[in-house]
């Protein structure tokens, strides 16, 4: 949850169906930026 903090202070829904898909597309989000950071590794040998 702490990661979830650089988003936002808090969950900005108060039903519990939105709060899941709101954690959801915070996850995705993390998901892609850290797909984005990460270095290709090509063999070149």
């Amino acid at each position: 949850m702490r990661c979830l903090k650089a988003f936002g202070e808090r969950i900005m829904a108060r039903d519990s169906d939105r709060q899941t898909a709101e954690i959801h597309i915070h996850i995705a989000l993390m998901n892609r930026f850290n797909a984005l950071g990460t270095a290709e590794i090509v063999r070149v040998a």
